[in-house]
């Protein structure tokens, strides 16, 4: 949130720590509508023609694909499932939009009835990227810290006061050294992650800076 507004900022809103889960959702699902309008998930799921009808698109069963990544049923189409969705289910609908998502860039104008562009060409890493920022809208204002990453996961963010620890770039030049710390940290923040799964990634990544400092001592 850009600006914070006179009630938050004393307390007196009705949601003072964020919105519950339901009405995230329903902010979400607008900003998927104004996304779609827009054309950025045309190339996948296809759109409307006033002349040809329903034009597929590269995912010609929305339902079946989600069913085979996400292995879960009835979470498409989004307006009328997402009043069912647990936090489970909207945080794998993000994640799974996040893969189908392309910024349109080109096509041709379709001006009969107001039809509009028929996006033809697509850019999905600029796609991708303006998902994430919308998706994160959303999520600022749930009761709950998490936010999308730009490799498209649903993470916790880190605690107030952790943000630089997370941040910050490793002073190694050890690929496989970064790549363990990397992944320790991943593994801290991903949503699901249990106790043991933290505390499992604490400790594999002082390890490995504790082995990093003992080798920079000697050497």
């Amino acid at each position: 949130m850009t600006h914070s507004y006179y009630s938050q900022r004393a307390g007196l809103g009705p949601h003072p720590d964020g919105l519950p889960l339901k009405d995230v959702v329903d902010l979400f699902v607008r900003i998927f509508d104004q996304l779609r309008e827009d054309g950025y998930f045309h190339e996948a799921f296809g759109y409307e023609c006033v002349d040809a009808g329903f034009i597929p698109g590269t995912v010609r069963d929305p339902n079946l694909e989600i069913l085979l990544a996400v292995r879960k049923r009835d979470l498409w189409p989004i307006n009328t499932q997402s009043v069912n969705y647990s936090e489970d289910d909207f945080f794998d609908m993000i994640e799974f939009l996040f893969q189908h998502v392309s910024k349109p860039v080109s096509g041709p104008c379709h001006s009969w009835g107001n039809c509009g562009t028929h996006w033809d060409v697509f850019n999905q890493p600029e796609g991708r990227k303006e998902f994430c920022e919308k998706a994160n809208v959303a999520l600022e204002h749930y009761e709950k810290a998490f936010e999308l990453s730009l490799t498209g996961e649903v993470l916790h963010k880190p605690e107030n006061g952790f943000e630089p620890i997370f941040a910050a770039e490793l002073p190694l030049s050890d690929d496989n050294v970064i790549s363990r710390v990397n992944s320790s940290t991943l593994r801290f923040r991903r949503h699901g992650a249990t106790i043991d799964d933290r505390r499992q990634a604490v400790r594999t990544c002082l390890k490995t800076m504790h082995s990093v400092s003992a080798a920079c001592e000697r050497s």
